[in-house]
């Protein structure tokens, strides 16, 4: 198998990373495509750093299991399939489902820390950041976190001042500046993603 055309897409957290990527994904046959999510590697809870008033901080490097992460990517690309067991964070709601991942000739490779890993960044032959005002993305955040996640307001806020935005600012904002396209999304990106699923397109001819 041709190794597969590989891209890395970034962005603060409520970015609209997620909504992006279920467009980019519609566009292609299932067998010509492959999603896999940093979201989806991160350690167990209780190994999760906590910060100084004892709440558990999800959004440092370390909070993730880069070598899992790296070996899995690196099986894909090699064109093996890969299984993981879908994370679900806190949320006693959400019932875990077994993933399953197929080599595909486009592999989009989707979190907060894909090309601040350098063993991941290195991986990649397009890099994407996808930005979005800080409003924005914090009422992103806060639907998101309180749906799906099961956090209530005030701890949704208390993680956005104290651990998304300071890690966002020092570690993954400075990362646009080495990106080879930057997708503003604080409303529609249609266009922006009608040219890349064209660029992709003709990658696939």
């Amino acid at each position: 198998m041709k190794k597969p055309f590989t891209i890395g897409i970034t962005g603060g957290s409520g970015s609209g990373k997620t909504y992006f990527l279920q467009g980019l994904s519609s566009a292609f046959k299932a067998n010509e495509i492959c999603l896999i999510s940093q979201d989806n590697y991160y350690k167990p809870r209780d190994q999760q750093p906590i910060d100084e008033n004892g709440v558990k901080n999800f959004d440092l490097p370390v909070s993730i299991d880069r070598e899992a992460f790296q070996i899995d990517l690196l099986k894909l690309k090699s064109g093996q399939s890969v299984s993981k067991t879908e994370y679900v964070f806190n949320n006693p709601m959400a019932e875990k489902k077994q993933l399953e991942f197929i080599a595909a000739p486009i592999l989009v490779v989707e979190g907060l820390f894909v090309q601040y890993f350098e063993e991941i960044s290195n991986e990649l032959d397009l890099r994407i950041f996808i930005e979005a005002k800080d409003h924005v993305k914090l009422g992103r955040r806060i639907k998101r976190d309180q749906v799906e996640r099961g956090y209530d307001i005030d701890d949704v806020l208390y993680r956005y001042q104290y651990h998304v935005m300071p890690v966002y600012e020092q570690l993954i904002e400075p990362l646009k500046h080495q990106a080879d396209l930057v997708i503003p999304n604080n409303s529609k990106f249609e266009r922006a993603l009608d040219v890349l699923v064209g660029y992709l397109k003709s990658k696939l001819r």
